[in-house]
């Protein structure tokens, strides 16, 4: 058993940090998004800490940039350089989940892609992806694009409205495990979350 879990996306937006929230806590695990990029509206650390993730339990960033676009832009503009041994994953005590930032291909520096970095940590990881139109396709381009790096994929994890056969047809020709459904909640917090998380996934499938 890993004790670390790598979660990624198929784009921005789709669901990651409230899926790594109801993860952290369904596996009593510690929290880590190493690259955050744009802290105007807050932080996803801040944000799985208000999800009931313990605060001794959220690891700080180690890089923490204030514009709110592609790590390696807002490194850029911030006068940043993201140094990729910097990203060693943290020793912690029992699990860890570890947040990407934006989608599998997002760059963090000019030559260096996030799906880089999770094939450089060699861990299980969860692919995030919603249900809306469109996924078919962006799920099956990161699937590819995480095992052309040979990164080992325990499945995929799906946020929205169900999809039955979207998300059968993306599990069957990625040939790739669906793990379950996150449904979207009209009232977002920690009682809420944790009671879809179990209703849509069974923990044990990432233990």
């Amino acid at each position: 058993m890993s004790a670390v879990i790598a979660v990624t996306g198929t784009d921005t937006g789709v669901g990651k940090t409230v899926f790594s929230a109801a993860l952290t806590l369904a596996l009593g695990a510690s929290y880590w998004k190493p690259v955050q990029a744009g802290l105007e509206d807050g932080s996803d650390a801040a944000s799985v800490t208000a999800l009931g993730v313990p605060r001794d339990r959220v690891l700080p960033e180690v890089y923490r940039l204030q514009t709110p676009c592609s790590p390696h832009r807002a490194a850029e503009i911030d006068g940043v350089t993201i140094d990729p041994a910097q990203l060693a994953l943290p020793a912690v005590a029992g699990r860890l989940v570890v947040e990407g930032a934006g989608g599998a291909l997002v760059p963090l520096t000019r030559d260096w892609l996030f799906a880089d970095q999770i094939a450089r940590w060699a861990c299980p990881t969860v692919l995030v992806a919603r249900t809306e139109l469109g996924t078919i396709n962006h799920s099956l381009l990161s699937i590819e694009a995480l095992r052309a790096r040979g990164v080992e994929l325990l499945g995929i994890a799906f946020v929205g409205a169900a999809q039955e056969d979207s998300e059968a047809t993306i599990a069957a020709i990625g040939r790739l495990r669906r793990l379950g459904r996150l449904a979207l909640l009209p009232r977002l917090d920690a009682p809420a979350l944790a009671a879809a998380f179990a209703a849509g996934f069974d923990a044990e499938d990432f233990r």
